[in-house]
């Protein structure tokens, strides 16, 4: 009881260090509502940013909880040692943060109303709205009937009717996500039909990465009693899923750079232009978290948490390669109309513009960001002290 105790202490530390973020970054979020939108750096040339680029990262890492939870329900196989309500929380966590990025976007919070009284039905950013809702409230429902079924109080059909409904929804969030980018002809970055497999497989990828380095990481701390025979196995799956993530990404680089693509500029911009840093980070991250996962002498536990951190942030550089990148090339001209806040860089005319196109998040945004972090943190930790996640297995009497 007195372990116990302090595990329980820790977690509340942290949530109460995830609080203490969140209301910074509230007090942020009011004075860029205060200011308006041009306090950030973005412009409307480059008029999504950090902001967006975190909702497509926290989309991505909600995957995982439903991921690991789901996939053996639905069809019968042996789970992963009890962590499903545990995966299952991560999940609602991230898909919280990814909406608190979509609100703070927004500009002002009135647009939350003006979002659902005059939508466009017929718009993928509504498609999109309306699923990551509906992805919410099936996690809490799913992890809610997980719980009462350890109780007995929900039949084993219940459950895998769920797991597959919530399965379906967290490849649908995915591919409606990146059907908001890959339909937007203007961008040639963005229009390929390739962009919603890349969006699942890079989910896939970063959401089982987290779910496994916070596993390892509960289990030193003497919350799950897990064997490692369990881990192995995620790792053994994350493996497979950067491999496919990095085909999928040399596929669309080869097309792009194959003698007469018209995507040769994309590449250029990737291997060599401003974007380059990301671009390195992510495939060697990879690849070296990729070369740990299938070496069985490397399968220990601190390096398989290097190598999460490294897909992880991998992921995430590509989310930055994808919208920054999405923007400086564009399919259509822009329009010759142009003022000093049209560009991220005005005054100077639209050949300086094209020339430092390239965006980078203001002050304000980094601290805003930090607080819906902290909110997420704050809700992760909460409810690994207080709800009963533990296996039914492992709670105490």
């Amino acid at each position: 009881m007195v372990e116990n105790a302090k595990r329980s202490r820790g977690l509340v530390i942290a949530g109460a260090i995830g609080v203490v973020l969140a209301v910074i970054g509230i007090v942020f979020w009011m004075m860029q509502l205060s200011g308006g939108m041009v306090q950030t750096g973005m412009r409307n040339l480059d008029s999504w940013g950090l902001y967006i680029t975190m909702f497509m990262f926290f989309v991505g890492l909600s995957a995982g909880g439903l991921i690991i939870s789901s996939i053996p329900n639905a069809f019968g196989m042996e789970g992963f040692g009890g962590i499903s309500k545990v995966a299952i929380w991560t999940s609602i966590c991230c898909t919280v943060a990814a909406i608190g990025f979509v609100v703070v976007d927004l500009g002002q919070p009135v647009r939350l109303w003006e979002l659902f009284a005059y939508s466009n039905l017929g718009s993928p950013l509504m498609w999109d709205i309306i699923v990551l809702a509906v992805y919410l409230i099936l996690s809490i429902v799913y992890l809610v009937f997980y719980m009462r079924y350890e109780q007995g109080k929900t039949s084993h059909a219940a459950i895998r009717v769920t797991s597959v409904i919530a399965l379906v929804c967290a490849v649908l969030v995915h591919s409606v996500t990146a059907w908001i980018f890959g339909l937007q002809q203007g961008h040639e970055f963005w229009y390929t039909a390739l962009l919603g497999p890349w969006f699942v497989s890079s989910a896939l990828v970063c959401g089982t990465a987290l779910v496994m380095a916070l596993c390892i990481g509960l289990r030193a701390a003497g919350y799950l009693a897990l064997e490692q025979a369990y881990i192995v196995k995620m790792a053994k799956m994350l493996a497979a899923f950067i491999a496919v993530d990095l085909y999928f990404f040399g596929c669309d680089l080869l097309t792009s750079a194959f003698p007469g693509g018209s995507g040769a500029e994309v590449v250029d911009m990737l291997v060599s232009g401003p974007l380059a840093p990301f671009f390195w980070f992510e495939v060697i991250g990879c690849a070296i978290a990729l070369v740990v996962c299938v070496v069985p002498a490397l399968r220990r536990n601190g390096l398989l948490v290097g190598a999460s951190v490294l897909a992880i942030l991998g992921i995430l550089c590509k989310r930055v390669q994808l919208l920054v990148g999405g923007f400086q090339i564009p399919n259509i001209p822009f329009a010759n109309v142009e003022g000093p806040y049209a560009i991220t860089f005005g005054g100077n005319g639209i050949d300086a513009a094209y020339g430092q196109l390239v965006y980078a998040p203001a002050p304000i945004e980094w601290v805003v960001t930090l607080g819906v972090l902290g909110l997420a943190v704050a809700l992760l930790c909460f409810g690994l002290a207080y709800l009963n996640l533990k296996p039914a297995s492992q709670v105490e009497a």
